[in-house]
């Protein structure tokens, strides 16, 4: 086995293309049982949720278990964050325990302070700037789908948030096009798009038809994620017209595939006949959240070799 090398995952740039396209075979072994190691035997990955989730937490336990190592699921009421504790002594203490860290939270600063205070890797799990695990799993589902990323074209429709930003880190680094529509207001985070603007093919429209003319994947999201429930009235007005819907799919290419990383409301951001219809794709997504997550757990703390 290759030398472990202490290294993070907090945003999709942390790896290269070619990485990424590593991380993305060694995925789709892992999910076809061509690789059945457990190079995690006998380590300790700890996963902490500041917010709480359905699919990151089961496919990161899951994940670890099927890897070797032993999960610890740590809520805020399980450490002591929420008693004053601060984020760099958390980080030096679990370090001292476990191989590895995984953070679901709000602020993607704490993300960033516990990976510069801990000397294992952290894996970000979902920030409110960034969801790195889900966009790879999403990128796994486009090439087992369509057979490739290559030459695709992506549409992002709705709120600019942390999935529009790994969406557009991506794009950046592994070349396909990107089209983004959102409401005034709700734009991406500017930083993110200017950097990928300056050598990707990655435009921001307001028409969700711009956007999904000619698109092989039409993605979407809930219009008020965790913690922005009391903006639901002000969103369900500023996001009238972007829903996903039948008429809008069709303007995609014949063999386009919607994908959601869900929980979906639908009647709001899908219509039902696309998200249980022949176009979608999610339950598969879903899925993939186990397989490029064993990926990176392997890579970041058993060193399997992804390049």
């Amino acid at each position: 086995m290759a030398e472990r090398v202490h290294r993070d995952f907090l945003t999709i740039p942390d790896f290269s293309r070619r990485e990424l396209d590593g991380l993305l075979t060694l995925a789709e072994q892992m999910r076809t049982g061509a690789y059945v190691a457990r190079p995690l035997a006998g380590q300790g990955l700890a996963m902490i949720f500041v917010k709480s989730s359905t699919r990151t937490r089961v496919s990161f336990e899951v994940g670890a278990v099927q890897l070797g190592a032993h999960p610890m699921f740590l809520s805020s009421r399980d450490v002591q964050l929420g008693r004053g504790e601060t984020i760099a002594d958390t980080a030096r203490v679990l370090a001292r325990y476990c191989q590895g860290i995984m953070i679901r939270t709000f602020a993607h600063s704490d993300c960033e302070e516990l990976a510069l205070h801990a000397d294992v890797p952290v894996i970000n799990g979902l920030t409110d700037r960034h969801h790195p695990c889900q966009i790879l799993a999403d990128v796994l589902t486009v090439v087992q789908q369509l057979g490739t990323y290559e030459g695709k074209v992506i549409a992002w429709i709705g709120d600019g948030n942390n999935m529009a930003n790994s969406w557009i880190d991506a794009a950046w680094r592994l070349g396909f096009s990107l089209r983004l529509a959102c409401p005034e207001g709700y734009d991406p985070d500017p930083a993110v798009l200017a950097r990928a603007q300056a050598t990707a093919d990655v435009r921001l429209v307001r028409d969700p038809a711009e956007a999904v003319e000619g698109a092989h994947v039409v993605n979407t999201d809930v219009w008020a994620s965790m913690g922005q429930e009391q903006e639901q009235a002000d969103r369900v007005r500023a996001f009238a017209g972007f829903q996903v819907d039948a008429p809008l799919m069709r303007r995609a290419t014949r063999e386009a595939i919607f994908l959601h990383c869900l929980p979906a409301h639908r009647g709001e951001e899908v219509a039902s006949e696309v998200i249980d219809g022949p176009w979608s794709r999610v339950w598969d997504e879903a899925e993939n959240r186990l397989h490029v997550q064993k990926a990176v757990l392997a890579a970041l703390m058993g060193g399997v070799p992804i390049t």
